[in-house]
């Protein structure tokens, strides 16, 4: 019988000694969900998919993966996975087609079948022309293309992603992104992905805020936007200060001056900007107006960007791999 949930968590949690990697997580993804794990390093996301994934032993808590208990079953679950982790871990030195046989090995994975599989995964990822080149001569986005097939070879039911983008530039980014749309699409697998690019979340279905070792918020990141409404209008004029008072006393919002102009949040942004620019007193010289973004989200609920709370790279706390 399939299971309800393809990810399944409950009071979920991981310490060393006196420090609390991830606390008390409860989360349930669904199957065919593209699920992402958002929160700066260290905030125990790469440790919570170690858990999940059979690699770390939880403190407390139970999980469920693919219909699997993680701990009572972790040899069923690890067959039901795929997972590509945040380093590379490809043998350079094999060619492309070598590395996927030496997977399929590894998976026991009768030759016919293998073959099949390994000949519509190269297809899928446009990797085919490259089979035989040694993967040392291959590009960052193109390791990641073949990392990410090596991890739907033997067909698994959820495909663990752990910072997939992380090193690539942003057009390579939006190429790995339509590779997994079309990936989930045909596979009918579960993503379930770690990531600190906020706007790499915004390809999810669903997303949950980890934030020193906690689950913060989750939602789809049309409902998170959601929750912080109003649209940033910032305004470049001929007296920034005379402006902000101006905004403040005729429509009652804060502003607040700075490098870029005058900052203010509102409810429909657009349509506010003509009435805004036909009552100021002052020359208007530009208007941008931003709808809300996760960091915005991210700022409303833990009181710092994703990027101030990123600072120096937390000390990895799971396995060495």
């Amino acid at each position: 019988m399939r299971a309800r949930h393809a990810v399944l968590a409950e009071g979920l949690r991981k310490t060393y000694g006196t420090h609390e990697a991830v606390v008390d997580l409860d989360l349930a993804v669904d199957p065919g969900e593209t699920y992402g794990f958002v929160g700066p390093n260290g905030a125990g996301k790469s440790t919570t998919i170690n858990m999940l994934c059979t690699l770390l032993r939880p403190s407390a808590g139970r999980a469920e993966v693919a219909g699997h208990d993680v701990t009572r079953d972790p040899d069923s679950v690890r067959r039901g996975i795929g997972l590509v982790f945040q380093e590379s871990t490809l043998d350079g030195e094999l060619t492309a087609e070598e590395n996927l046989r030496f997977q399929a090995d590894l998976f026991g994975m009768p030759r016919a079948r293998a073959r099949r599989a390994l000949a519509d995964l190269l297809d899928l990822v446009e990797l085919t022309h490259r089979k035989d080149s040694p993967v040392r001569t291959f590009s960052g986005g193109m390791r990641r293309r073949l990392e990410i097939a090596r991890g739907l070879l033997h067909m698994p039911r959820v495909l663990f992603l752990d910072e997939p983008t992380t090193g690539l530039d942003p057009q390579t980014r939006v190429a790995i992104w339509e590779h997994l749309h079309r990936l989930r699409a045909e596979q009918e697998i579960t993503i379930f992905l770690t990531t600190h690019h906020l706007e790499e979340a915004e390809n999810c279905g669903r997303l949950a805020i980890m934030d020193q070792g906690q689950l913060v918020v989750e939602g789809t990141p049309a409902e998170l936007k959601g929750v912080v409404g109003a649209d940033l209008v910032v305004l470049r004029t001929g007296d920034d200060e005379r402006a902000a008072h101006a905004v403040r006393e005729r429509f009652g919002l804060e502003a607040r001056t700075g490098p870029d102009g005058v900052r203010l949040r509102t409810p429909d942004g657009a349509a506010f900007v003509p009435r805004l620019c036909a009552e100021l007193a002052v020359p208007v010289h530009s208007v941008t107006v931003t709808p809300p973004s996760l960091d915005d989200v991210f700022l409303h609920y833990t009181g710092r960007t994703i990027r101030e709370a990123d600072g120096p790279r937390q000390p990895d706390f799971g396995p060495r791999r």
